[in-house]
Order: structure tokens, then sequence, then C-alpha cells
């Protein structure tokens, strides 16, 4: 009869420990690589619908993979692969056409071949004005001093997609465009905060995004805290985690 010794079950402990934690390693890279990837939102761009200290998922899987679905994006292949194509209102986490080490996060409002154009702050697509309606205003406690009012509107897409945006400024300075045609394969895409938001409107930023830039749909808040709170900082989750807006889904 053979005796295990102790330094031997020792050793079998430590590499199965080790074979575990490679395996988790596996799965949490199989799921960011092509099922979800965490993001978090360092801007109020995307307000109301998407505040600062938001942690949100996004689903990869969405629109298919491209180079920039791979961690570090590394450049193996151009185009998409199981390419699926966004829908007019969704929210998408896109790399930056300027700089594609950047992450940004916006609605898609024009579609390949769609004329856009912004008419004293009313949306316009393909000549023909967004519906759009009063409702009441946003209010601003956590940025700043002070409580602040800010006046919001719903709007609603010709699909149906229907969502809130603000208005900080009367006649803001893209309160009025040109009217911008989008290219085939390529997306317009705008903030919430129509007056906070680098977009599709500024093209010397942004300008018409590839398909190809496509990283995810944002899907749901699975976290978030109030502005300029750290996250990791448990011992005050009571006050300062925003708990209506965990597992909000995200439109």
């Amino acid at each position: 009869m053979s005796v295990t010794t102790g330094a031997k079950r020792k050793e079998g402990g430590i590499g199965e420990t080790i074979r575990v934690i490679i395996h988790a390693l596996i799965i949490a890279l199989v799921i960011r690589t092509f099922l979800f990837q965490p993001f978090n939102i360092p801007s109020g761009s995307m307000k109301e619908t998407l505040l600062v200290g938001d942690y949100l998922f996004v689903s990869k899987y969405s629109y298919g993979y491209s180079h920039y679905s791979l961690p570090l994006s590394f450049n193996l292949f151009s185009g998409r692969i199981w390419s699926g194509t966004p829908e007019r209102g969704d929210i998408v986490v896109f790399r930056l056409p300027k700089d594609d080490t950047t992450d940004y996060i916006k609605r898609v409002i024009g579609l390949p071949g769609d004329r856009i154009q912004m008419m004293d702050g009313v949306l316009h697509i393909n000549g023909v004005a967004v519906k759009r309606e009063r409702i009441d205003d946003f209010i601003e406690t956590e940025e700043g001093s002070g409580t602040t009012r800010v006046k919001r509107w719903r709007e609603t897409l010709p699909n149906g997609v229907s969502y809130t945006t603000l208005d900080l400024i009367d006649n803001g300075f893209y309160d009025n465009t040109k009217e911008y045609e989008v290219p085939p394969g390529k997306y317009f895409m705008m903030g919430d905060n129509r007056d906070n938001s680098t977009d599709s409107r500024v093209e010397s930023a942004v300008g018409f995004v590839p398909l190809e830039n496509l990283v995810g749909r944002a899907q749901i808040i699975f976290f978030s805290v109030a502005a300029g709170e750290q996250a990791w900082q448990f011992w005050r989750w009571p006050w300062t985690v925003r708990w209506t807006r965990l597992f909000k889904i995200v439109r």
C-alpha cells in the first residue's frame, strides 16, 4: 500500500490552485474578448442616460468582431467577423477614428447614406425634424457647487427609439450645423448632453465612425458611484453608491 506524504499533498494542493487560477483567467479573457467588457463613464456627454461614475457592461458580440475586440487591439485582420450592424438609437462604445487607442461612448444617430443636421437645437434626419417634447428639467446636484436646473427634452427617432437629451445653452455652438452626409460603412454619433459632447458634429475631433471601430453595444449598468468618488472605497458605499442605478438596462 502506498502512502501519500504531507509534502506530496501540499505540492498537489499548490498545483491545483495554480490550475484553477489559470482556468479562471482563461475564462475571464474569453468573456472579455467575445462576450462582455466592462467600461466606466468618465464624462457627462451622455447625461442623463449615463452619468459620471456609472460602470456598465458592453456586449462585444452585438456587431461582430474587429481587431479592436482583441486584447491590446492586435491588428491581426481587417474588417469585421460575423458582422452585425447597429440600429439608430443604439448606445455604442467605439474607438475614436482620430486616435484608435481612445474609447468613446455615444448614441448612433445617423446610418450610412443619412443626411444629419442640427437646426436651432433640433435634430434633422434626411431633411425631417426629429420629434421632441419638453419635459421636466434635469436637476444637477453632483458636479460643481449648488443645484443646477437643465432643460430636458424627450427625443424620438424615426424607428421609435426614445430617450432624453439635455440642453445646457440656448443657441449653443453646435445647435446649428451644416448638413452632414454619412458615407457608406460609417456612422454618425451624438451625445445626449448636446451642448457638452464632442461627437460626430466635431469633424476635427471625431467625425464619422467606421463600422470597424465599433467595440460593442452598452447593455446594463452593473455599478454606479457618485461623481468624484472612487469605486474601490467600499467603506463609503452606503453613501456614495447610486443604488437605484444598479442593474439598469441602458437605452
